[in-house]
């Protein structure tokens, strides 16, 4: 039996195990309470638990005397744009991200269209607990539907100021996109042919039968590899099922790794706007070397974007984001999304008059290796507290989990927010040395 996960991500489990209707209408129903009552912005991914989901969220919601405002299958970030762009006092996602078909989630959004910030996330769930007063026969919220998301998402990407539109226009890219049958289908194809692209589309019906492993790395990459080759087109994206996650295909037909998504969108905006970047603790230290070249600082956070939103937010970041391909265009608002990061890289090839190779080669060198301890969640803590002593001898970094920084290298410890493993990130100058590291490091917890 899997164990519901509860954070500051939102809640999410195994659909009919860890997390059910009868849950999702609690957590709903508690949402609607903390949100005041008020209107509150509802979409999903498509998940086939979704429709299920759904229901029992609007149920909560109304029975309260929330006014709830149905988008249908949409990106996330999509969701969090329709808040900001509202009166909405908040929203709620039905997604599972990047996890398997049968998982469900919910992920809530504060009234200024952002993931609730920590200290909100821990003031919501420590109300699950209060009795629910529901709202009086003549109290009861509405349902209304909500079909333009979606387009108001586009334009807003498109809107982006230092966009060369017409540029990217006449380039007439051919583009692969890769939207493993989830929410990314009913926006991605859209906005590429809006930017003048020859799209080439596989699994872009959001059926929520997922047509490979859906997290967007390379190894569950290899049809969109294959398909960019046979097409011989100029460029091949990827998204996860809820859409704020990007990678990319190179014009040779392959996967060049989900980082880049972020560093090339940064080298591309800060060209384009000055001004200090964020990103998380376990994405690259090219982000340094990039921020080097335009005078401009990096500023680490934990990891989540929500860390990497609030402080884009106090910095007035222009771009940031997380090294799982999680870019965030402030033009567009601080969540992650997979969309307006196509846009930026579309631009920069547009621009450059390079290819996907030719711009990647020019970004710094470090090389990833990432694995994961799956061990009963009764241990997470027993093994996180062994790491200050299997590393005493370095500088350690106790912002979120524990960063290990050696020299050239660096080494990061974390439990895992929405599933109970520990993740393990290397970064290193050579393939070689961070796979070593990484292996030595799972050997040394697991002793």
């Amino acid at each position: 039996m899997s164990k519901l996960m509860v954070s500051v991500s939102g809640v999410r489990g195994v659909f009919g195990e860890s997390i059910t209707p009868e849950i999702a209408l609690n957590f709903a129903t508690h949402f609607g309470i903390f949100r005041n009552r008020g209107k509150i912005v509802v979409g999903r991914d498509s998940r086939t638990t979704g429709p299920a989901m759904f229901n029992a969220v609007v149920s909560g919601l109304l029975s309260v005397g929330c006014d709830v405002i149905d988008l249908g299958i949409v990106s996330t970030p999509t969701v969090l744009l329709a808040v900001e762009e509202s009166d909405a006092n908040g929203g709620i996602s039905i997604t599972a991200s990047h996890n398997s078909a049968e998982w469900n989630a919910m992920k809530f959004v504060s009234g200024n269209g952002m993931f609730l910030f920590p200290e909100e996330a821990d003031k919501f769930i420590g109300s699950l607990d209060e009795p629910v007063e529901y709202a009086n026969w003549d109290k009861m919220g509405k349902l209304y539907s909500d079909s333009d998301g979606t387009k108001r998402h586009i334009e807003k990407i498109l809107k982006i100021s230092y966009l060369d539109i017409s540029k990217i226009k006449s380039k007439k890219f051919k583009v692969v996109i890769d939207c493993v049958n989830g929410a990314g289908g009913v926006i991605s194809p859209l906005l590429l042919e809006k930017l003048g692209c020859e799209v080439i589309e596989i699994n872009c019906e959001p059926t929520g039968h997922f047509a490979h492993t859906p997290e967007p790395l390379k190894k569950n990459l290899k049809q969109l590899e294959d398909a960019v080759k046979i097409h011989n087109a100029d460029i091949g994206f990827a998204n996860d099922p809820d859409v704020d996650r990007l990678a990319i295909v190179s014009e040779k037909g392959e996967c060049i790794g989900e980082e880049l998504s972020l560093l090339l969108s940064e080298k591309f905006v800060l060209s384009k706007v000055k001004g200090d970047i964020a990103t998380n603790l376990s994405s690259s230290m090219a982000s340094e070397d990039i921020a080097k070249i335009f005078g401009v600082k990096v500023h680490r956070t934990k990891v989540g974007e929500i860390n990497v939103g609030k402080k884009m937010m106090e910095l007035n970041s222009p771009i940031g984001g997380e090294g799982n391909g999680g870019v965030i265009c402030a033009e567009v608002h601080y969540t992650r999304d997979a969309p307006a990061g196509m846009a930026l890289i579309l631009a920069y090839l547009a621009e450059s008059e390079k290819t996907v190779s030719e711009l990647a080669n020019e970004i710094p060198k470090y090389y990833f290796a990432k694995d994961k301890l799956k061990v009963d969640s009764a241990k997470l803590n027993q093994i996180m507290a062994k790491v200050p002593q299997v590393f005493a001898n370095y500088k350690l970094d106790k912002t979120d989990g524990i960063k290990i920084l050696g020299n050239k290298f660096w080494i990061h410890i974390r439990k895992s927010g929405t599933e109970p493993i520990i993740r393990v990130y290397v970064e290193s100058e050579t393939t070689e040395k961070s796979k070593q590291i990484c292996e030595d490091t799972i050997t040394k917890l697991m002793r």
